[in-house]
């Protein structure tokens, strides 16, 4: 069960390299560039959010960093994600990816800078861009560095490689495809497991199981997803460019999932997953 303080948007559990990263964020992920994008990191602002995920491969850096500047909020206050693209990986392209990205951005820096994907074709690449990750993280252009899509296998290659263990392992992770092999390695390890597509992207919202359990707790189907990963102590970064919806999101710390519940939705797994790769595919 959850290790961090479940009272709020300002809410945060400390990494292993040192920065405190908001439990509950804003993902844009197929936010279309430009103005949507701005907007919908605006009203997650707005409403109290502190994390903005972002990625070199969603084509939106220029805009999130666009809304962080312009909300006025001090930027120690905003914990900015991005990643390193899997065309971009080995030791001297990832240094030039995270250059354009902080460009786009238009930060001095980036709180989490995450390699997107493990490569397969070119094993040794994922190495080369832990390297240039560490070189990174030492300089403090990046506060932490760490991985995403990474089975278990990935992490201890960078284990056998390497004395800096990632700081948050951002995977698919919701009661659909719940790994709890994965969540108690990353736990022992001190990796923070964060959920991307904690909703499904809308796909299973209308599961009868989780929706009676929604019923039950008087919310919708939605903040049972989330709050059942962050009782889990995973950090959640769900999606949304409607602004009703992204305050809906953030209003998962005033009730509780019952033991009874939450065994319930850890045994809704059927490892259907709602993306198109499944990294224990990846060699």
């Amino acid at each position: 069960m959850t290790d961090f303080p479940l009272d709020g948007l300002a809410g945060r559990v400390r990494l292993n390299q040192g920065p405190a990263m908001p439990v509950l964020g804003l993902g844009v992920f197929q936010s279309a560039p430009g103005e949507p994008t701005r907007q919908a990191v605006r009203w997650a602002l707005e409403a109290g959010y502190r994390l903005i995920d972002t990625a070199a491969l969603y084509e939106n850096e220029a805009d999130v960093g666009d809304a962080v500047r312009a909300s006025r909020i001090p930027r120690a206050e905003i914990f900015v994600t991005t990643k390193l693209w899997y065309t971009h990986q080995g030791y001297g392209p990832a240094k030039a990816a995270f250059a354009e990205s902080l460009r786009k951005l238009g930060l001095d820096y980036v709180d989490l800078y995450l390699i997107h994907w493990p490569r397969a074709d070119a094993p040794e690449d994922r190495l080369g861009s832990w390297r240039a990750l560490e070189e990174l993280q030492a300089a403090g252009t990046c506060r932490a560095v760490g991985v995403s899509n990474f089975a278990i296998r990935h992490l201890e290659e960078i284990a056998a490689h390497s004395k800096l263990v990632p700081a948050v392992n951002q995977v698919e992770f919701h009661p659909f495809i719940f790994d709890p092999e994965l969540l108690e390695y990353c736990a022992r390890k001190g990796i923070r497991l964060e959920a991307y597509s904690p909703l499904t992207r809308a796909r299973r919202l209308d599961d009868r199981r989780v929706d009676a359990i929604a019923r039950e707790v008087g919310r919708t189907p939605a903040q049972v997803l989330i709050r059942w990963g962050l009782q889990h102590g995973i950090v959640e970064i769900p999606k949304s460019v409607h602004r009703e919806r992204i305050v809906e999101n953030a209003r998962v710390f005033d009730f509780a999932l019952s033991s009874a519940q939450m065994h319930a939705l850890d045994g809704l797994a059927d490892h259907r997953r709602v993306t198109q790769w499944d990294p224990q595919q990846i060699p």
